[in-house]
């Protein structure tokens, strides 16, 4: 054990300058997983693993190495704890404490919640926004868009793999890049229905550019950040201007004020990178959980709006 804290004591002088999770490069962890593996998840041991896993944890995929590597997390964490140093991070993660088969309990929970709201958002739409209005189709699809999401989003906190951390982020991505053809069509498109259609063809090319180079060339986690905050901006700039160019004209256009003021102050969050209280609750959580009534003021004014647009229509319709 004094070797073991020595290493680690070494370690975390050094981690400052080194890339990477400070807790998986450890080499406490490494001869942890290494001797768990030899001992529980080859022959007989690893049959009996098997026969006493619960069946929620073999159905979701957890595997004797993937237990190995929790036990292993806790067993350096205490380490780190005892020898006075900060909590480090293993593949990317805090270490979260597992709830049966959840890997992330809380932010997974959060984005269930999300998705549901958006469920019962986009139910509440299609009841009280008639198929003739303007919006109603682009409104529609961009709610389905946000329910695959949020599944995704659940089923990556859950259990997270290279497919399920995939499918998250293009999923985020895809999002985004709705939400800016939402902003097109509310702008531009009711008006030039061919520049709607352009620009949606142009979208569908970067998604799928996006989509291919990170899948068959190389997952880059920088170049994907950098991406989305790009196509953010573009999203939050659009939206916010034509707020303000129609706050006075149209009383339920603060809705969408509010929202997008309240997705940039609340993505602050992410920055807020600490361990989770409990082991359960990190700024990540907080960020989901906080977003749910965000997303449902904005289908509330996406509804108001459908509404609006309809009563325009005909209008002109009689006028006509």
């Amino acid at each position: 054990m004094a070797g073991r804290a020595a290493r680690l004591v070494l370690l975390a002088g050094a981690a400052a300058l080194a890339s990477g999770s400070q807790g998986d490069r450890e080499p406490v962890y490494r001869d942890c997983v290494l001797q768990c593996e030899e001992r529980n998840c080859s022959g007989s041991a690893l049959r009996h693993f098997r026969s006493r896993q619960p069946i929620y944890m073999s159905l979701t995929g957890w595997t004797c190495r993937d237990d190995c590597k929790y036990e292993c997390m806790w067993v350096t964490v205490d380490l780190y704890l005892q020898e006075g140093h900060r909590v480090p991070q293993f593949h990317g993660k805090w270490p979260f404490s597992r709830f049966l088969f959840f890997q992330e309990p809380a932010s997974a929970m959060a984005s269930f919640l999300n998705g549901l709201a958006s469920l019962m958002m986009l139910c509440r739409y299609r009841t009280s926004v008639p198929a003739s209005s303007p919006m109603y189709h682009t409104c529609v699809a961009f709610a389905w868009v946000s329910l695959n999401a949020w599944f995704w989003s659940t089923v990556f906190h859950t259990r997270d793999t290279d497919l399920t951390e995939k499918m998250d982020y293009f999923c985020a991505s895809t999002v985004i890049l709705h939400s800016v053809y939402l902003c097109c069509v509310r702008t531009v498109g009711l008006q030039y229905p061919a520049v709607a259609s352009t620009f949606r063809a142009l979208l569908l090319l970067l998604l799928t550019a996006h989509v291919t180079y990170l899948s068959l060339v190389h997952f880059d986690y920088g170049y994907n950040l950098a991406a989305n905050v790009a196509i953010g901006l573009v999203n939050v700039v659009w939206w916010l201007a034509w707020c303000l160019q129609n706050l006075r004209r149209l009383p339920h256009v603060w809705k969408c004020m509010v929202v997008v003021l309240l997705l940039q102050g609340l993505s602050l969050l992410e920055l807020l990178d600490f361990p989770p209280f409990f082991w359960v609750l990190d700024a990540h959580a907080i960020w989901h959980i906080s977003t749910i009534p965000v997303h449902i003021l904005f289908f509330s004014f996406l509804e108001d709006d459908s509404l609006y647009l309809l009563k325009g229509s005909e209008a002109k319709f009689k006028l006509d």
